[in-house]
């Protein structure tokens, strides 16, 4: 089996830099319809990438991932049709009403936001055409072995970048708040908003926190147990994030793989000119979620934003500058560098770095920093900047072999993936009067292969005597066989179809609630095909949620405060408890100890004022 490094492109230049870096494949918003409504991309920019990574048997993957109104249905297919003229890999999809329309024989993909989280929703889609499924992010080991133990379809998940605190698919609260749904690329992110816990008494247990925020993903040290678990494809999250990051993290994982001895879905090696560091870029802490079980707390309450690298704690204040402890590793600042720190009101505020004289640190302004402050350097101007110039170069392997033939000479290429190019000289046969310079030559011109997407890695001269041929003939060899090279290539590169075959295989449940996110009549008609006999419209078709649940998440403000129910000791929490945002929103929280999971209501209350007119 091999594995496939799937990485996120906002564009197409971070798209072809992901492919420089190593990507075995890229995933990617159209003009419409991606669930990160502000990353579209025309078709002659999808085209161009796709061109680009088709060169080294990568793959471009398209979003067309948000619920459908019926007025878009045609669009959507439209769409879709054009993808597939393109030449995109595959479609990520959300809504299963396009599996009623005539789409073109390309795989489809089934979007974590349709809440792939069990062996029978998975062996459903599998059994309706779906070529690959992208797995709910809270699964863990054990469930994602037991998904592929009854099914046979590609398997993809997360390992990396933000975490919905929600189960995807099954969050409305954006909605419910303001209209903003993310399940139509438009989340407002309310859960990175401040909110203070409320007891059953109305006492104000916790006051303008960051309760709903949880740190990012990284998976590093679990990519084997993913393997053996089935998984064939690990994907970076990001669309929205910017070219460095995705270089780092692509970089960060394809050497991780690498290690792994595993064989990759794609073609070529990178060569890079930095070193990848995940910790330098964006992200909000780390977390392995979910993937052992619970584990450990994973809650980021004090900021949504990045906090950085820990840099030490402040020593001294004096003459404009500080300096920092001395009982750990020091680290190199720069001038320019980002500095970020927590107030005594809990606010993170920052500073950048003037200057640096010995071990002396002077920032642009020394307000509410003070000894025993712990800094953090959130932005490394150096390492930025070395990724801004960075030009990672991937090559494709080629062996040469160099033949007489009965009228002149015949130059083959073999690359990596066993594909064959060659080209042939007419001339006389001409022995070389010094065969060692002229080994020298061949071997010169030969390799030449400069600008081209290959690398010669052995050349093998089986002529005897050493003939002599001048370094033009070599180079239309050269040439002439990187030629065939490059269109055998295209002609050989594998491709997948993925015609939908219309049957009736049975849904795992009769009845659909709004979470089951049917928008359009398609979707409607395709469940009912499916055995679904009772369907509520999903929320986006107008429903006032106020009173209903907006979401279901796995992360649990019990745990987190120390008050699990299963624990021994456990603080005690007078329920119901409640969230109060800024504006003074409520959401009522439920908690299903049996099956661990926290469900978050949008409480049917005067506070709960709504700011857009539904329907």
């Amino acid at each position: 089996m091999s594995v496939e490094l799937l990485a996120p492109a906002k564009d197409l230049d971070t798209g072809i830099a992901a492919i420089n870096c190593g990507a075995d494949a890229v995933y990617i918003g159209a003009t419409r319809f991606g669930a990160r409504e502000a990353a579209g991309n025309s078709l002659g920019e999808l085209d161009a990438l796709i061109q680009y990574a088709h060169k080294y048997w990568a793959k471009v993957y398209v979003t067309v991932n948000t619920l459908l109104y019926d007025s878009e249905i045609a669009d959507a297919v439209l769409l879709i049709k054009q993808l597939y003229q393109c030449g995109a890999d595959a479609v990520i999809i959300q809504d299963l009403g396009l599996l009623e329309c005539d789409l073109p024989p390309i795989p489809i993909f089934a979007s974590t936001q349709m809440h792939n989280h069990t062996p029978e929703r998975v062996a459903f889609l599998e059994k309706v055409g779906i070529k690959r499924v992208i797995l709910a992010r809270e699964l863990s080991l054990e469930q994602i072995q037991e998904i592929r133990r009854k099914t046979s379809i590609e398997l993809e998940t997360f390992i990396h970048g933000a975490l919905c605190v929600s189960y995807s698919g099954q969050c409305t609260l954006s909605y419910a708040i303001g209209g903003r749904s993310g399940n139509r690329g438009q989340c407002a992110q309310p859960c990175r908003n401040l909110y203070s816990l409320l007891d059953g008494n109305g006492e104000t247990i916790i006051r303008n926190r960051h309760l709903l925020s949880i740190r990012d993903l990284n998976l590093t040290d679990h990519l084997k147990g993913l393997l053996d678990a089935g998984v064939s494809s690990f994907k970076i999250e990001g669309r929205l994030k910017d070219k460095t990051y995705v270089m780092n993290t692509v970089s960060h994982y394809r050497q991780v793989i690498d290690r792994l001895e595993v064989k990759r879905s794609s073609s070529g090696k990178t060569t890079l000119d930095f070193e990848p560091v995940v910790a330098k870029t964006f992200n909000r802490g780390y977390s392995d979620y979910f993937i052992l079980g619970r584990s450990g707390k994973i809650g980021s309450h004090d900021t949504p934003k990045t906090i950085g690298e820990l840099i030490g704690k402040v020593k001294e204040v004096a003459r404009g500058g500080f300096c920092l402890d001395e009982n750990r590793e020091p680290v190199l600042l720069h001038n320019g560098d980002g500095l970020s720190f927590f107030t005594a009101g809990k606010e993170l505020t920052g500073t950048l770095v003037n200057r640096v004289d010995g071990k002396w640190i002077f920032p642009a302004r020394l307000d509410d920093i003070s000894p025993g402050l712990a800094l953090y350097r959130n932005s490394d101007k150096a390492f930025l900047d070395q990724l801004k110039r960075s030009q990672p170069v991937r090559k494709i392997g080629v062996t040469m072999t160099l033949t007489q033939t009965v009228n002149g000479y015949q130059l083959e290429l073999q690359d990596e993936d066993g594909v064959v190019g060659k080209s042939e000289l007419v001339c006389e046969h001409q022995s070389a009067e010094k065969p060692d310079k002229a080994i020298e030559n061949i071997h010169k011109q030969l390799t030449k292969l400069g600008e081209t997407d290959f690398v010669c890695t052995d050349l093998k001269v089986v002529i005897t005597p050493t003939p002599f041929l001048a370094a033009s003939w070599l180079n239309d060899l050269r040439r002439t066989a990187v030629e065939a090279l490059t269109n055998a290539r295209e002609f050989q590169r594998p491709e997948v179809s993925g015609e939908i075959i219309p049957n009736d295989t049975q849904y795992p449940v009769k009845e659909l609630t709004y979470l089951g996110n049917v928008l359009n009549e398609k979707a409607a008609a395709f469940y009912n095909r499916h055995g679904v006999t009772s369907i509520e419209p999903a929320a986006e078709s107008g429903m006032d949620l106020r009173g209903r649940k907006v979401m279901t998440t796995k992360y649990c403000l019990r745990y987190e405060l120390d008050a699990c129910l299963k624990e021994k000791n456990a603080k005690v929490l007078q329920e119901p408890l409640t969230l109060v945002d800024e504006n003074g929103r409520k959401l009522r929280l439920k908690f299903d100890c049996v099956a661990c999971e926290m469900h978050v209501f949008f409480e049917r209350s005067s506070n709960n004022v709504l700011t857009f007119p539904y329907g």
